[in-house]
């Protein structure tokens, strides 16, 4: 990790699994920046994602009602279907068409996992996992690989190649180098935009965070009145919880349609 700071929760996850993950790492031959934390902050704190929705996703489950749904089951249905028609389903429907529930599962994981990660930085202690860029790469290269194998299966290798040369004969050399690199250029614009987004986003809320308590302590040196001023310092990491809650929902949002889009442009039967 170099000169990165260690999370308490990291420096946790290590004593836990530091050890097979130091092998791990051994075999593969893989060094790590850091020899006594094998594991870093956003690994741990994928794993600590990863751990709360299991739990809350067993909670949930097991309350889960057809007749009388609880708040956050209602909530959670949302995420599929809303009066918006932003929901995973309902953009899988509108863009994708025929057969679209099936890609639920992965793109609904995703998505959710990507809220979490990103919601994760409001946690004191913690940090979103999204801010450091190999998590959204990861994302990334699980939607790239998804989209482009639906379409091969959709189309047949051929077909799906034949997508690439474009309409007119006489220039499907050229066509085929642009939409190569198109593709992969998704793959560079699902990464940068969540991970530039998210960790600017930590950056600001940390920084005003830090810059707040030491308004507020000094105000409070001045006189025994002067927290009466707090407002003003606590206002301010309030405002920009929200704002961060807002960037949580809006990232995560633009990652699957995105995603939805690329797929449906994969599947679809006409170039």
């Amino acid at each position: 990790m170099g000169e990165e700071r260690v999370l308490g929760v990291t420096k946790l996850v290590n004593f836990l699994l530091g050890k097979p993950a130091g092998v791990l790492l051994g075999l593969l031959h893989i060094h790590s920046a850091n020899s006594e934390y094998p594991i870093s902050n956003s690994v741990a704190m994928e794993l600590v994602v990863l751990l709360f929705a299991v739990i809350f996703f067993l909670w949930l489950k097991a309350r889960i009602s057809a007749d009388r749904p609880g708040a956050t089951q209602q909530c959670m249905e949302l995420l599929l279907n809303n009066p918006m028609g932003v929901g995973i389903k309902d953009l899988l429907d509108d863009i994708v068409g025929h057969g679209a529930e099936r890609h639920i599962p992965l793109l609904g994981s995703i998505g959710i996992f990507i809220l979490m990660s990103n919601l994760a930085g409001l946690v004191p202690g913690f940090m979103s996992p999204t801010a450091e860029k190999t998590v959204p790469l990861g994302c990334a290269t699980v939607v790239f690989l998804y989209y482009n194998w639906f379409g091969i299966r959709k189309h047949g290798p051929l077909g799906y190649a034949k997508t690439l040369m474009g309409p007119v004969p006489a220039v499907s050399p050229m066509m085929v180098v642009i939409e190569t690199v198109s593709h992969f250029a998704r793959l560079l614009s699902l990464t940068v935009r969540l991970w530039v987004n998210m960790m600017v986003s930590d950056l600001i809320f940390v920084s005003f965070l830090g810059l707040s308590i030491g308004l507020f302590t000094f105000l409070g040196h001045l006189n025994p009145v002067g927290y009466a001023s707090a407002i003003v310092p606590i206002g301010i990491p309030l405002g920009l919880s929200a704002f961060h809650i807002f960037e949580a929902f809006l990232q995560a949002f633009i990652f699957i349609i995105l995603s939805v889009v690329y797929l449906g442009f994969a599947v679809s039967e006409e170039h």
